[in-house]
């Protein structure tokens, strides 16, 4: 048996619920180079392998029962045994959404960064209706019973406890881009 070591020394954590504007930070450090794990892929990823289709409630049931199996930070072991494939010392995990995952990386890495995103629930519904993902919803009915099943994982406490609070309301793409731009130099700077 051998024993991998992961060469991590640094997770730039993402949170916030859908349609915040967290999927930009990934973009921006991917093209620096900088690896990015999304914790929702590996959900949807799941789904595939089970050739479920990629609907929020196939994707619900399966992050309920990854949870229920593994513990509540079962998507966090997942994504942090992805971020250690990489060989880097630095990466980003995009996603966080309860305690025991913030938890979970907290221990596994000696300096962090959480960086949480913010947005009106009309503005996120109206991102995730543009948007046009699979598992996005298409009510607004459907858009709050997710976000219920988000908070329910825990990710407003996840998001009090930002480093960092991105509101990205009132703001153009071009505009959120150059603030996360900002954020991110200076996060790997300090």
């Amino acid at each position: 048996m051998t024993l991998r070591l992961c060469s991590i020394e640094k997770l730039l954590l993402v949170t916030g619920l859908p349609g915040s504007g967290k999927s930009i930070f990934g973009k921006t450090a991917s093209r620096r180079g900088i690896p990015v794990i999304n914790m929702g892929d590996i959900v949807r990823e799941h789904a595939r392998e089970r050739g479920l289709k990629v609907t929020d409630q196939n994707l619900g049931t399966i992050a309920t029962e990854l949870r229920q199996k593994l513990g509540k930070a079962a998507i966090a072991i997942i994504a942090f045994e992805k971020a250690c494939q990489t060989g880097r010392k630095l990466a980003v995990i995009e996603g966080l959404r309860s305690l025991e995952e913030l938890d979970y990386f907290r221990g596994k890495v000696p300096k962090y960064v959480l960086v949480a995103f913010h947005a009106s629930p009309s503005t996120r519904f109206k991102r995730l209706l543009s948007r046009g993902r699979e598992d996005d919803p298409k009510t607004w009915e459907e858009f709050e019973l997710r976000d219920r099943r988000e908070l329910d994982f825990g990710i407003g406490s996840v998001i009090a406890l930002a480093d960092i609070m991105v509101v990205n309301e009132n703001i153009t793409l071009e505009q959120l881009s150059a603030v996360v731009e900002n954020l991110l130099e200076s996060i790997i700077e300090g």
